[in-house]
Parts: C-alpha cells; structure tokens; sequence
C-alpha cells in the first residue's frame, strides 16, 4: 500500500502533528520535534509524549510510516571542531525526543564541507556524526536525505549517499530518503517511466533499495540538474504528473512514507487524493 502524506505543523505541540495528518487524509506523515529554527528546546514533556502516541494510534499512523525531521540549522559534516560539536549534540537531542515519541526514523540533511575541506573528509565526519547518534541511542534509525547539489552541501549523488552507509557501523540503523525535486536538480531523470526506472536502478546498483525508507514528493520548478532547490506542486513543474503517476503504481514504493512538502499546503488534502487516484489500488 501507498503511504502518502505532508510534512504538517507541530504548532501547539508535537501531539497536534497526526491530527493535522489525519485532517487533510494522510497515511502518512512528516514533523519537526522541535522549533527547527532554533539550537534549543524545552524538553517533551510526559503529557505531550502520551498524547502524541494515543493520536497516532487513534488515528492508525504506525512508527514506520511517521518521518520526524531534524533542524536544519545542523550541519554533521561541519569542518569547524565549535559547529560541529553544536550540531552532533542537538542531532542526538533529536534522535532522543524521535525515541521519546515512540517514532523509529530521523530524517536528515548529510552536511555541507563549506569549502573548508575535501569532499570525502566531509562525508567521513557526517558518517561518524551518525555512529555517535546510533552509540547515544538505541532504536532510531538515521535516514540520510539526498540533496539538490546547492552550495556544498553534500548527498546529491547517490556516491555520496553510499560512502556515508559504507562508513556506518550499525548498517540496521541507516536508510535514505529519496526527494524527487533533489534527484531532478541533481541530475537524475524522473520526466517518465523508463527515466523513472533507470534512475531507481541506479540508486540500487550504488546504494541499495533495501536502504530506502521513504520519500519526499515534490515537483521541481528548475530545469534538470539545475542544482537548485525550489519545489513545486505536484504536476506542475519541470518533472510533471507521468513521474507521479508511476511512482504511486511502482512495486518496489511500498509501506514507506511518502511525504508532501509541495509550496501550498492549503491544497495538500487535493494532492494527497490526487496522487490515491493514480494507483491501481
């Protein structure tokens, strides 16, 4: 089964975040633990956490169809000893409220080497950034996003994405999130069927497609390897509806979630059924 839903708001508490799901029909679902704009937070609180699990079991999203993401104010690949300390250390503060919330993913950005190191130094420190998260928790898994290429940020190659896993311990506790706007602007073809296919078997030949635990959805408003990160609506940019058609009837895209971040989230219940009414199911 398809398990489609959007990144929703956490305003008002992180117990809001599946009921806000369930409002605009998801079966799956996305959410900050946290004010992503800030370094810290004020701890979960006992009444927050029991209420977030009771609305996702009354509104039936199990952990493995729930992907929490981190602050993108982090940077696990950050050459500077100061930033890179502040940044593993709010990462493992993530991974334990994901802990806390009974929740079994945390989806991140790899990490950007500023220019201030080589690329593969860079991809080492993200990797070893995952190994003390793993060491400080028990259950969470990693999940490495794949980027647009902007800047130099890393993880828009699947090369990247691999180096990263090749050099985790705990290869139980790490997975990917494919975005469809990153792979577009980062030069992988999505516009039809077979190019849809040839870029999937790519990934699996490089990464693995045992390591995919779920998906942004995301229209692309820049051209093909553009290396710009700008999302557009489902069907309405440069990537377009045939992409989405298939990705919802593709076999091997099942039971993960797969996660709107679309400009208007006022029409995500629209997208949301939209994207339903391409299965065959």
């Amino acid at each position: 089964m398809k398990r489609v839903g959007a990144h929703v708001s956490i305003a008002g508490g992180v117990e809001n975040a599946p009921l806000n799901a369930q409002k605009i029909g998801a079966k799956a679902f996305a959410m900050f633990t946290r004010n992503q704009r800030q370094w810290h937070s004020a701890p979960l609180s006992a009444a927050s956490i029991e209420a977030f699990r009771r609305n996702c079991e009354d509104a039936g999203f199990l952990p493995e169809h729930i992907l929490p993401h981190d602050s993108y104010l982090i940077n696990l690949g950050a050459p500077e000893p100061e930033k890179l300390e502040k940044s593993r250390k709010a990462f493992i503060t993530e991974m334990k409220r994901t802990e806390a919330l009974s929740l079994t993913m945390l989806n991140f950005h790899p990490g950007s080497h500023l220019k201030l190191t080589d690329e593969d130094t860079c991809l080492k420190t993200i990797a070893e950034s995952v190994n003390l998260s793993l060491d400080a928790t028990a259950e969470v898994t990693a999940v490495i996003e794949n980027t647009a290429g902007q800047g130099t940020n890393l993880g828009w190659q699947f090369e990247h994405l691999a180096r990263i896993i090749e050099l985790v311990e705990d290869k139980s506790r790490v997975g990917v999130c494919l975005d469809t706007c990153h792979l577009f602007a980062s030069g992988y073809d999505l516009r039809t069927p077979e190019a849809f296919d040839a870029t999937l078997a790519e990934f699996d030949r490089v990464v693995g497609l045992s390591y995919l635990r779920g998906m942004h959805l995301n229209d692309a408003k820049q051209k093909l390897g553009s290396r710009v990160d700008r999302h557009a609506c489902i069907g309405e940019g440069m990537i377009g509806r045939e992409a989405f058609v298939h990705l919802m009837q593709h076999p091997a895209i099942e039971e993960i979630p797969l996660i709107l971040e679309t400009p208007n989230s006022e029409s995500w219940a629209e997208e949301i059924e939209m994207l339903y009414s391409f299965t065959k199911e």
